[in-house]
């Protein structure tokens, strides 16, 4: 029995191993556009915007999984034209299962917004991520015949950690749906991991990571005076594995001032396809936004976590500079959303 429980957990260390494993995701994708695609960065009211989300998964059937993801992006004019530019990072943290597996990425990322109309909200965008990724994980907790017999793990071509560059390029399409600015949308293509780095915790270099394609999409416009609806969506594509999620949020202002509502509270549903149901609340005040979804697995593992998927929390903060304060910000040609 002890062997057979030790065979098990290399072969589950290595399935997380694989080139073709899952990317890191969320269901509040919305609140990680630079992962999504670094032409996302900056599409929005303000000057400035950071962005918290952690997710906790799959803690009913083992260990578990617990990401998170932190990005910020900083927006501004440049030239004489209605031209911006948008610098920013991603930050992620992910950490898997009984051997603690564990990946940390720093990615800068660069935006330059081209303005397409001299009437209205029209921008062509172009943006370029780039930085280091590092996976680690604790041998110490690896499980295997050796460690009956004396020995150790008993695998020698294992690597604790490794260390490679990644590097995406992704493009978006920015502008109103109707003359009111508030009313948009925006399209958006993007290439994750040009580089191809190295993947593998055995030194093998024919391991490679898989480039992925990401197409995103995203609709906002008015329902009445105090409410409007949201609709995103996100189809990804690496190799033979590819996901699609999409959704919708409705948007109720409450206050005196609708222009700027002291709250709006927002509920909807998303679907990944043949995966979750995923329920979010979503609540913006003064600048500030905190959602909370919630993944009910309807997969084929749903017996196993009895259709317990995992939780995710967000916090996000949109600013304003002193050159642009919301007032002159909403009144000028700028990206948004």
């Amino acid at each position: 029995m002890k062997k057979r429980k030790s065979y098990l957990l290399v072969v589950l260390l290595g399935m997380q191993m694989l080139p073709k494993a899952q990317d890191i995701h969320f269901s509040q994708f919305f609140e990680t556009p630079i992962l999504r695609n670094p032409a996302l960065a900056g599409i929005f009211t303000g000057s400035y915007r950071l962005q918290m989300v952690y997710r906790d998964q799959w803690r009913s059937v083992t260990d578990g999984y617990k990401t998170g993801s932190l990005n910020g992006e900083y927006k501004f004019p440049v030239g004489k034209a209605d031209d911006f530019l948008t610098f920013g990072g991603q930050f992620l943290f992910d950490r898997a299962g009984t051997t603690a597996l564990t990946q940390i990425s720093a990615l800068p990322v660069i935006n330059y917004h081209k303005s397409l109309s001299a009437d209205q909200n029209r921008y062509l965008s172009l943006g370029f991520m780039g930085g280091v990724v590092n996976r680690n994980l604790d041998r110490s907790k690896i499980t295997t015949d050796g460690t009956y017999t004396g020995g150790n793990d008993g695998e020698t071509n294992i690597i604790p950690s490794y260390t490679y560059l990644d590097g995406s390029v992704g493009m978006s399409y920015n502008s109103n749906l109707t003359q009111d600015p508030k009313d948009n949308f925006y399209l958006g293509i993007a290439y994750h991991h040009f580089t191809k780095p190295k993947n593998s915790f055995f030194r093998d270099e024919a391991v490679r990571l898989n480039p992925k394609w990401v197409g995103s999409a995203g609709f906002r416009f008015g329902v009445s005076e105090t409410s409007y609806i949201t609709i995103q969506a996100d189809y990804s594509l690496q190799e033979n594995y590819q996901e699609a999620l999409a959704g919708a949020m409705y948007g109720m202002k409450m206050g005196p001032d609708l222009e700027n509502p002291a709250y709006v509270i927002n509920g909807g549903m998303f679907l990944r396809w043949n995966d979750a149901l995923i329920p979010v609340i979503k609540v913006d005040y003064s600048g500030f936004s905190f959602a909370f979804s919630y993944d009910a697995n309807i997969s084929r593992l749903k017996p196993a976590s009895a259709g317990r998927g995992g939780f995710e929390f967000s916090v996000s903060y949109i600013g304003f500079s002193k050159r642009h304060d919301r007032a002159t910000l909403n009144s000028i040609l700028c990206p948004r959303f």
